[in-house]
């Protein structure tokens, strides 16, 4: 393989910035372009050493830098490394990147690095996908399954399971092969026992797989009420600066505002909507549908009422509506003291929240709810967990094959069909792991890294 090179630290000026190169030939590299101090040569550094020097361009001095070495087998990708610290201005930056290009090394690809350490067997697929997501890690317990993930928990997992599979094949393939031989015979009951034992396993990976895509992408939310209640009030509270217009004029908000807001460790993909009520005048009504359209599109509904007021006609054809979603009851104003008619929300809706928006005043306990609703504990974070899309539907495709195999076993068809539907679980998780996959596949997961890593 070519030797790669490209910037691994953010393109935006800072304090240093580092050159990574990665390949057969990167010590070679580094030393036409970098000469440490005191006349040593690249080549005669050990691995995990660093020396000081300057880095030069056809002999024209680009900026002193730190030159850091990791030798074959023992560094990232599993290659040579050299690493250059240089200060962290774009032009330098660029500039060393260029001359180390000059010099041998190719433009690394995104994700190159961490695709080299997998397939020179530094990591599995598992452990190289969580690399990406404890860059993209925006607050504790997602940076804590990133690193679980990191550590190998859900390989080692499936692992576990791949090996009882291929014991399982290995039991029906010997009693099938060799019947002369004195090889306990394979028994339906036993097979299923096995089985169901893998399924148990299996889903343990994915049934958290939700908090983690919570943490991940945050949660599509529509903060929905009739007009007045102190919706938009709610919209900038939580957002932290004044997105929504408020007016004691009912009907203010007609289009959807949106906004990115994080609650404790939780995204939110908020929508502020128009308020919800009967209206003749027209452009009112498309703010309304819309407000309805997000309703059923959302994965929560913040639902708003005014806690000062009795229940009104457009309040009560709301909950009705909102019956059987995953929503959250905010009763407003809460400070001016409770008149609404609180039973009546709760026969509809089971999560109620006191708050006063104005007063910012009650924010905790709506972030409590949330995590309630999402049943996000702290067991969900601290467990393995399949971490994307690429792993559930491995994971589904094994457990949908195991079911089959356990219905085939229990409706007595021959253990030739059973053997078949067993080695396509199996297959499954290899592709999980990444020991059986395709290029495609591979070249898929790491075109979503960035380049550098």
């Amino acid at each position: 393989m070519s030797t790669i090179a490209a910037v691994s630290t953010p393109n935006a000026p800072g304090g240093i910035a580092v050159i990574r190169i990665s390949g057969k030939d990167a010590l070679d590299v580094a030393d036409r372009i970098f000469k440490p101090a005191g006349n040593r040569r690249v080549q005669d550094m050990e691995g995990y050493t660093c020396a000081y020097g300057i880095a030069y361009d056809n002999g024209e001095r680009i900026d002193d830098c730190i030159l850091t070495v990791f030798r074959e087998p023992h560094s990232y990708t599993g290659e040579n490394i050299a690493e250059i610290s240089c200060h962290g201005g774009l032009y330098v930056t660029k500039r060393i990147l260029r001359t180390a290009l000059k010099n041998g090394a190719v433009n690394a690809e995104a994700g190159e690095f961490t695709k080299r350490a997998y397939l020179n067997g530094k990591l599995d697929l598992t452990q190289a996908e969580a690399v990406m997501d404890i860059i993209s890690a925006k607050g504790e317990r997602e940076l804590k399954m990133a690193e679980n993930l990191r550590e190998g928990v859900a390989f080692k997992k499936a692992k576990s399971c791949s090996d009882k599979l291929m014991k399982i094949l290995g039991d029906l393939a010997a009693w099938a092969d060799y019947p002369e031989e004195d090889i306990p015979e394979v028994k339906p009951e036993n097979l299923c026992d096995g089985l169901e034992e893998v399924q148990k396993e299996l889903f343990s990976l994915i049934e958290n797989y939700d908090c983690g895509r919570i943490l991940r992408e945050g949660i599509s939310t529509a903060i929905v009420g009739r007009p007045n209640v102190g919706k938009s009030t709610l919209f900038n509270c939580l957002s932290g600066c004044e997105r929504s217009i408020v007016t004691d004029i009912a009907g203010t908000t007609r289009d959807v505002v949106e906004e990115s807001v994080r609650l404790g460790d939780i995204t939110l993909r908020l929508a502020d909507t128009a308020g919800i009520r009967e209206t003749d005048d027209v452009i009112e009504e498309i703010g309304v549908d819309i407000a309805e359209k997000l309703i059923d599109s959302s994965e929560l509904v913040i639902a708003v009422f005014d806690g000062n007021c009795p229940l009104t006609e457009d309040d009560l054809n709301l909950i009705k509506r909102l019956n059987n979603k995953k929503c959250i009851a905010v009763i407003n104003k809460s400070d001016l003291g409770i008149c609404t008619d609180i039973a009546e929300i709760q026969k509809y809706i089971q999560q109620i929240v006191y708050l006063s928006a104005k007063e910012n005043d009650g924010i905790e306990r709506l972030q409590s709810a949330v995590e309630l609703i999402f049943e996000m504990n702290e067991n969900s974070f601290s467990s393995a967990v399949a971490s994307n899309e690429r792993q559930k539907q491995c994971i589904d495709s094994a457990l949908m094959y195991i079911e089959s195999a356990v219905s085939a076993l229990k409706n007595g068809e021959f253990l030739d069909a059973v053997n078949v539907l067993i080695d396509e679980a199996e297959q499954s998780l290899l592709s999980l792991t990444g020991e059986k996959i395709t290029d495609a596949v591979v070249d898929e997961v790491f075109s979503r890294f960035c380049v550098g890593k």
